[in-house]
């Protein structure tokens, strides 16, 4: 072999070891620097359609796929109080792909109505971002002689028992009836449907006399009097309904309860993934469409930071927790 033969032999040799040691530094780097997300994310809603959270969910579904840059779905995983949904999510990849609306019920109360809990609602979850929260209503069908608190307790008294709605067993509507029957002491018959949707239709139509519900997809109904509002579970009345009492006025401050929503994931998660969704949720709730939106359903949107939802949510299980135990409510 010649002397520029061997030359060109050994720098096609030399550019053949630095091209493949390039390609393999590359594919080593790949997974430390790939970027979240490249593929669709899912945001698990413990409840049918047509209920407060998936509305919330899919608002939010909505904004995150043009902020995110890759589609994010909402899929219903309803039951036992939540806790289907909340136990899929709880053993889902901790790789930010898996994601819950979460909310009172699958946190706060769904748990506790099981003999054993299915997962710890502080430590089984990252806890990413809170999005706000609505009261419940007390309503009635007009045509039921139910038009206050004062007749509902005599109504329940006079028949022996009063039948009320909810939109599932351990859903927070259901909890609440129990929490009436405790703290007033009569007897109401818990009549569950498979989602708010089906246990307004069954109010509408008479067939139940009372429901209690997240206010969110109630006010159209009160406003063309399909419906009648009783009293909303929180502190203040409801700018939606500002002639309507609060319990607290009612002298019941016990049956105060407020549905939260908020964003969750798997324990866990990276951080750099739950800084980039917090950041984002907190985006969604600065714009004006959106808070229009929450205004119309009822609820009083609260940007966070994860620290702060998480605190949130240690201070819902350690109140609800035991209240959820305290009325005896079982799945």
């Amino acid at each position: 072999m010649t002397n520029a033969a061997l030359t060109i032999s050994r720098r096609s040799a030399l550019q053949w070891v630095a091209s493949t040691a390039a390609v393999s530094a590359a594919a080593f780097a790949l997974p430390a620097f790939a970027a979240w997300p490249d593929k669709a994310i899912k945001i698990i809603v413990t409840f049918p359609p047509g209920g407060a959270s998936d509305a919330v969910a899919r608002l939010l579904a909505e904004q995150l796929t043009k902020k995110l840059g890759q589609p994010v779905v909402v899929d219903n995983k309803p039951g036992a109080g939540g806790t289907i949904g909340g136990s899929f999510v709880a053993q889902s990849a901790a790789d930010g792909y898996t994601l819950m609306l979460s909310n009172t019920t699958p946190i706060a109360l769904g748990p506790f109505t099981l003999d054993k809990l299915p997962y710890d609602p502080v430590e089984a979850f990252t806890h990413i971002s809170l999005l706000g929260s609505a009261p419940l209503v007390i309503m009635a069908n007009p045509k039921a002689g139910i038009s206050s608190m004062a007749e509902l307790e005599a109504n329940a008294r006079k028949s022996g028992r009063l039948d009320f709605g909810s939109g599932g067993p351990g859903s927070v509507g259901h909890i609440h009836g129990e929490l009436i029957k405790k703290q007033l002491g009569i007897n109401m018959q818990h009549v569950p449907y498979r989602g708010g949707a089906p246990m307004t239709t069954d109010l509408i139509g008479g067939v139940i006399p009372v429901g209690i519900d997240v206010i969110t997809a109630y006010v159209p109904f009160f406003k063309s009097g399909q419906l009648l509002p009783i009293a909303v579970t929180s502190t203040v009345r409801s700018p939606l309904m500002p002639d309507v009492p609060t319990v607290v006025e009612l002298k019941q401050p016990k049956l105060v309860l407020e549905n939260f929503f908020g964003l969750s994931g798997p324990a866990k998660l990276p951080p750099d993934v739950v800084a980039r969704l917090n950041a984002a949720c907190n985006e969604v709730l600065s714009l004006p469409e959106i808070k229009s939106r929450f205004i119309d359903l009822g609820i009083t949107s609260s940007a966070t930071s994860t620290a702060g939802f998480n605190s949130f949510v240690k201070d819902q299980v350690a109140v609800l927790g035991p209240t959820v135990k305290g009325a005896g409510v079982k799945l």
